[in-house]
């Protein structure tokens, strides 16, 4: 399953920067991180995706069930891909947010789009760990 983590800025810290490098290294390069300037004009003419947008309203999920999340949309076959969506300074646009099939939240607290870049690398990273049974999840 391809992955995508779509954040509508920049990653311009390099501590975060290198962090997402460090994840996207450890995935093998199976998670691509898309930096665009208007999420809604990239999602035109996308067909075959899974959309999961990053909201404080959304579903809070443990490592565990993310993993179990991650599988399920898998197995499903209604996607050919998973396309995660960070918004910037001003979060998602209303239209944006009503193309999603999943709404996730990592937590109540508001985190920079950079953060939260390399906080969901690297939860993907530890629930390819968990449904691959492979050590790192504590």
């Amino acid at each position: 399953m391809n992955i995508k983590i779509i954040l509508e800025g920049k990653i311009k810290e390099p501590y975060f920067k290198s962090g997402v490098e460090e994840f996207k290294k450890r995935l093998l390069n199976k998670v691509e991180v898309l930096e665009v300037s208007d999420i809604f004009e990239f999602l035109k003419n996308k067909s075959g995706v899974y959309i999961i947008t990053l909201e404080i309203e959304g579903k809070m999920l443990s490592s565990i069930e993310f993993a179990r999340k991650l599988r399920e949309i898998e197995t499903s076959g209604e996607a050919n891909e998973i396309l995660f969506l960070i918004g910037g300074a001003e979060g998602l646009s209303k239209e944006v947010r009503d193309l999603s099939d999943f709404k996730f939240s990592m937590s109540k607290l508001t985190f920079l789009h950079q953060e939260a870049t390399f906080i969901l690398i690297e939860q993907i990273y530890r629930a390819h760990k968990i449904l691959n049974n492979e050590p790192y999840h504590k």
